[in-house]
């Protein structure tokens, strides 16, 4: 008689914010994936709906609370977690009916409270998880955190409160994950923290056996540094170098040892450093380091090693107390810094933030007229540093191919190093090979540019 086995429970899953909630949410669908749960793609296949939420900034918990409402609506078995999950009451008010709301990385509780909402049948003819885990990214990038939380206290910043102070993970645990997601296809890293240039102070920087393939058992000291160095060794079942790209970087003085790294290209030439503004009154005022002049310097320094460097940041405009002064001081200071890839923000209170209680409130109509001023510049300075680039061929990892058009011709959206999934530009390609699959990396001939991204062909 044959062995009947039972159709699993389905969990849909709906993930906002940053990536660092991104990973929270591969974590929590690969322990519920082992745990026997299929994962549905809609909601009216799932028996139970997560909503990984947003609470950084109002506008963010609104869209969370959109997402609640929408998932309670076409499904009504939904558990909330994430950041906005520290307010279960204002949730829990507008949405009696939710079964279960969890915090910021409390991964078992959302475990169990979808055990308790839709329990599932274990059995032995079931294959479970693949072993590099569940991702919601496509195959050929990932995200790798390496630690929780922040020990800074800037004053626009509820970090800490969601998420505790920094807690950083083991380096032999951060590298065989990063194995294990290269064995199975990755070709690109995205290194995430809240600080990764903190990593390693909260447990000493101690060393630890690194027992992978690649490792093979020698010691990796617990610092940016010593991981960065560790990640560059890294290759692809195919014996390709893997990119390895670093986010939320402080400009921390050590900082400067990765860069000749990057001019081997060991790991990706790119730096995500959240610089946040340029003007000495600001950034006191911000609970920021005010070294804005050294900060050029070394920019300029790390630039004479690394010329492929890019730099991208975000800034605050409009924060509580920033004089026109304060602003023209910023765009003069981007003039110099001459930074490939810049987003801005208009300062939005944060219930819980120092800086609400802050004097010197901006007008919203002065917000948008300096939002506006801002993206003019830096959009000129990226179209000049993309227009340097016309003539030149570049590697560049390809994330979609399209359909033949009239004339057969495929075109492809890829990416160069310059280009961080999702946040940068792209590289867009006319007549690609039909041999080019998603997750190759090519290189590219580039014949055109605008403000944002590249054009071009590949060069086979």
């Amino acid at each position: 008689m044959a062995t009947q086995i039972p159709s699993p429970p389905k969990v849909g899953m709906v993930s906002l914010g940053c990536p660092k909630a991104l990973v929270d949410s591969e974590r929590i669908l690969t322990q519920l994936r082992s745990d026997g749960y299929d994962m549905s793609a809609d909601y009216a296949g799932a028996d139970v709906v997560l909503v990984n939420t947003c609470g950084f900034l109002d506008s963010a918990k609104e869209e969370s609370l959109e997402a609640i409402g929408e998932a309670m609506a076409e499904n009504g078995r939904v558990i909330v977690t994430g950041c906005m999950g520290n307010e279960a009451d204002v949730i829990m008010k507008r949405f009696p009916d939710v079964l279960a709301v969890t915090g910021a990385h409390q991964y078992e509780d959302v475990v169990t409270a979808v055990h308790a909402a839709a329990p599932a049948a274990r059995g032995a003819f079931i294959d479970l998880v693949p072993e590099a885990g569940l991702k919601l990214t496509p195959r050929h990038y990932s995200y790798l955190k390496i630690s929780e939380g922040c020990n800074h206290r800037c004053s626009f910043c509820i970090i800490p409160s969601l998420r505790g102070d920094l807690v950083s993970r083991r380096p032999d645990a951060i590298l065989r994950e990063a194995e294990k997601l290269v064995e199975a296809g990755t070709k690109e890293l995205l290194v995430i923290s809240q600080d990764t240039s903190a990593y390693g102070v909260d447990i000493r920087h101690q060393s630890r056996q690194w027992n992978g393939p690649t490792g093979q058992g020698r010691e990796v000291r617990a610092h940016m540094t010593d991981l960065a160095a560790a990640l560059g060794e890294l290759r692809t079942p195919e014996g390709q170098g893997v990119w390895t790209r670093l986010h939320y970087v402080y400009p921390y003085p050590h900082v400067d040892k990765v860069i000749p790294l990057m001019a081997e290209r060991k790991i990706t030439p790119y730096l995500d450093i959240p610089f946040q503004h340029a003007a000495p009154n600001v950034l006191k005022r911000m609970k920021r380091p005010a070294n804005e002049a050294k900060v050029l310097q070394r920019v300029k320094s790390w630039r004479d090693i690394c010329p492929d460097l890019t730099i991208r940041s975000t800034f605050v405009v409009g924060f509580p107390g920033e004089s026109e002064d304060d602003f023209q001081y910023l765009l003069d200071w981007l003039e110099e810094a001459q930074l490939d890839r810049v987003g801005a923000f208009r300062f939005e209170p944060v219930e819980g933030a120092a800086a609400n209680l802050l004097d010197g409130a901006v007008p919203e109509e002065v917000k948008e007229e300096r939002y506006q001023r801002i993206m003019d510049v830096t959009a000129r300075i990226s179209a000049a540093k993309l227009q340097a680039k016309v003539g030149r061929t570049l590697p560049v990892i390809i994330d979609d191919i399209g359909e033949p058009d009239e004339d057969g011709d495929v075109g492809a959206t890829a990416r160069s190093e310059a280009d961080a999934p999702e946040i940068d530009g792209n590289v867009f390609l006319r007549n690609v090979p039909a041999s080019l699959s998603v997750g190759d990396i090519v290189d590219a001939v580039i014949e055109d540019a605008d403000e944002h991204d590249l054009f071009g062909t590949t060069s086979e």
